[in-house]
């Protein structure tokens, strides 16, 4: 009971969202169905993937706020290469169908690419990771529109986006999306490498200290360079399932995603000031942001406003977290 109260005191947006959705959940029709937990899964963990990607920039201190775009191209150029062969509509015609898992590795190839150039920006041009990635950001946003002609893509093997939308379980009852075993296999992998690895050690004791860090002997540039270079192939893999999800691409896909992700992570006790949080953490935080959209849609709140209440989740989330940190300190 004791834990279960420490934790209210610490995470009390995480409490009051959740106390929210049980509210709506009782008053409202099909909240509590299979259809809308199936489609919360869904839609946690592509942002799940992108929030674990950015959680490492977060702890070390930094950001990237070019995570959304990433995500976007790397959805467009899957798109792309994965349009099926007979489709009128193809945007390269020359180029013959391929394989959708040989495409997922030429968008992780990219996506490292990207990763590792904000890394070494980052870490040896000593340029502060804010502008590093909003720089990026706005580089990836003109590749997108270039590769893409600012054209909508669609016409994708069917294989591709059956394997990304297929469930197990029944249609009209309990079932789980393939997704949700991405999001699991994906979410015990980042717990080993935080929890279990020297990558993850020093990813903590440079959020703590970095110069206390290097003294002790970690090498701060280079394990900074594999966090960004980690984060730029988890955004890969998920504008490969984003575009997949959505039966389609755009330049302007995934837009807005890294906001929601750094949301998430601080929900889930990210600290912004450094050195602090945890995989679990992140899959509540994540959950409870996407909570917070449906929960909104079933009360029938006009869209353009989510913006504005989500917003607001955000900087009271990232205040909270300031202020119980400098307490701490």
């Amino acid at each position: 009971m004791k834990k279960v109260l420490n934790y209210a005191k610490a995470n009390p947006i995480v409490i009051m969202l959740v106390a929210v959705s049980i509210v709506v959940g009782l008053t409202t029709d099909n909240f509590f169905s299979w259809s809308n937990l199936g489609n919360l899964m869904s839609n946690t963990t592509i942002r799940f993937i992108i929030a674990l990607g950015v959680s490492g920039c977060l702890i070390t201190k930094g950001t990237d706020l070019s995570a959304g775009r990433q995500v976007g191209l790397a959805g467009c150029i899957a798109g792309i290469l994965i349009q099926r062969g007979d489709y009128t509509g193809r945007l390269f015609p020359n180029i013959p169908e391929m394989n959708i898992f040989v495409v997922l590795l030429i968008v992780i190839l990219i996506g490292a690419l990207i990763g590792t150039i904000n890394g070494v920006v980052i870490a040896i041009l000593k340029v502060p990771p804010f502008i590093a990635t909003l720089g990026m950001q706005t580089i990836v946003y003109g590749l997108a529109l270039i590769v893409t002609n600012a054209q909508p893509i669609g016409g994708f093997q069917k294989i591709y986006t059956q394997l990304v939308t297929g469930r197990i379980g029944s249609t009209d009852g309990f079932y789980l999306p393939y997704l949700f075993f991405v999001a699991l296999g994906f979410g015990l992998l980042f717990w080993f490498i935080y929890n279990k690895t020297i990558h993850g050690k020093y990813m903590y004791a440079i959020g703590g200290n970095e110069v206390a860090a290097e003294v002790s002997g970690v090498n701060t540039k280079r394990t900074t360079i594999s966090i960004y270079l980690i984060a730029g192939v988890m955004y890969a893999i998920a504008g490969w399932l984003l575009a997949a999800k959505a039966g389609g691409a755009s330049s302007g896909l995934a837009q807005g995603y890294e906001l929601e992700a750094i949301a998430g992570c601080t929900i889930g006790g990210v600290s912004t000031t450094g050195g602090i949080g945890t995989v679990p953490g992140i899959v509540i935080g994540v959950l409870v942001f996407e909570l917070l959209k449906i929960v909104l849609q079933f009360l029938g709140v006009n869209p353009y406003y989510n913006y504005i209440v989500q917003g607001l989740v955000i900087v009271v989330a990232v205040a909270l977290d300031i202020r119980k940190n400098t307490r701490k300190k």
